[in-house]
């Protein structure tokens, strides 16, 4: 009923109903309502709504015959963790913070949020563009590097460090990449099934959970995230005439679980210290959202397009996304950080997330003054997206 409300209010304001979702969260948690004690209550489950997400996205999208659009996006990642760095170790060592707090930093600003850019994406009619492309390959390497990065923080932690499990993540790296051209170069197998799971719905719906959960059940144990699992699920169901019910079928499951992940990220907010440290935490997440619209507007700029439409990629790549508050909190749990920093980042990331739709509408209306969309800026010989 509470997430209703909300979302009427925020429809008629035209905002994303995400940030319903994380009032929500918050007004139902420990340090308001308290009918939940804390994320940890319904996190489990919540995070089926990334899968789905994921294996959604997998469905829309076309892996690009274009090498430009896989090229873009590597240099494009490679450069930003090259700037990031580079800016925050250095302010990190003259500020006196632990390398480990400039760590985190570091891995929290180069992640962003797959739901948000997404959803923002397909609300504009520019998923499918060769900017939406190239956008969404940049958070597929994302996806990628989070493995990598767990193992790191896994060695600087107090747990055992496997260099097994890390090498796996690598090789299970590479074999994503080698799958997905193969997915480009050929067409796959028609699986002859369809007859199955015709007009059978139970049928199609447990099917679809299987394939959902199983993809990123074999990527965990891989050593990679979950979300790519899926990801890639949905891009080899997506070429299979056989499981074209599959988007009707699981469509009223994704809402609901999505929802649910963007709750728990209301149930962790800290009323109490984000009060207490209420400066902090407000700069810190307008500083984020600044200098992330900052290096990926230039990086962007860098790579041949339109001053609009790096500064419009720029604010679609400035929040911290999912797999930052993942990495935040296996950095707590494994001793890496402390309590305050943990609570500071998972504040700053809750509200660059609440922020970060308002802050995109308003740079894509400055970055394009006149009614104008990305599809027809690409059609511009003049805009080299």
């Amino acid at each position: 009923m509470l997430i209703l409300l909300l979302i009427m209010v925020l429809k008629r304001f035209q905002q994303p109903y995400m940030i319903a979702y994380i009032i929500a969260g918050f007004l139902i948690g420990p340090y308001a309502a308290n009918i939940f004690k804390g994320a940890e209550d319904v996190e489990p489950v919540a995070e089926i709504g990334i899968l789905l997400l994921m294996i959604f996205l997998g469905m829309e999208i076309d892996i690009p015959d274009n090498k430009s659009l896989l090229f873009k996006p590597l240099v494009a990642q490679g450069m930003k963790i090259v700037l990031t760095f580079g800016l925050v170790m250095p302010i990190s060592f003259l500020m006196g913070w632990p390398w480990l707090t400039g760590a985190i930093i570091f891995v929290l600003l180069i992640f962003n949020s797959t739901a948000v850019v997404s959803e923002y994406l397909r609300k504009n009619g520019e998923l499918k563009t060769e900017f939406g492309t190239t956008i969404l390959n940049i958070l597929l390497l994302q996806d990628l590097m989070l493995a990598p990065i767990l193992g790191v923080l896994q060695f600087a932690g107090a747990e055992p460090f496997s260099w097994l499990h890390l090498g796996l993540s690598a090789v299970t790296s590479v074999l994503v990449f080698v799958l997905l051209r193969a997915i480009r170069n050929r067409d796959l197998v028609q699986l002859k099934i369809k007859h199955i799971f015709r007009d059978d719905q139970e049928l199609q719906i447990f099917a679809g959970c299987l394939l959902c959960l199983g993809f990123g059940l074999l990527a965990e144990l891989s050593g990679l995230s979950g979300a790519l699992g899926s990801f890639i699920a949905g891009i080899l169901i997506g070429k299979l005439d056989a499981f074209k019910w599959l988007g009707s079928a699981l469509h009223p499951f994704k809402v609901f679980f999505v929802a649910l992940f963007f709750v728990t990220i209301g149930l962790r907010l800290d009323v109490d210290y984000m009060k207490s440290h209420l400066l902090t935490i407000g700069m810190g997440t307008l500083l984020l959202l600044a200098v992330n619209s900052c290096l990926s507007a230039l990086i962007f700029k860098g790579l041949k397009y339109s001053w609009a439409d790096s500064l419009y990629a720029g604010a679609l790549l400035s929040q911290i996304g999912e797999f930052g508050i993942l990495a935040c909190s296996l950095a707590y749990k494994m001793k890496v950080i402390d309590q305050d920093l943990f609570k500071t980042g998972i504040a700053v990331t809750a509200l660059s997330l609440l922020l970060s739709t308002i802050w995109i509408t308003a740079l894509r209306k400055f970055a394009f003054k006149r009614p104008k969309t990305l599809i027809e800026s690409e059609n511009n010989p003049n805009t080299a997206s």
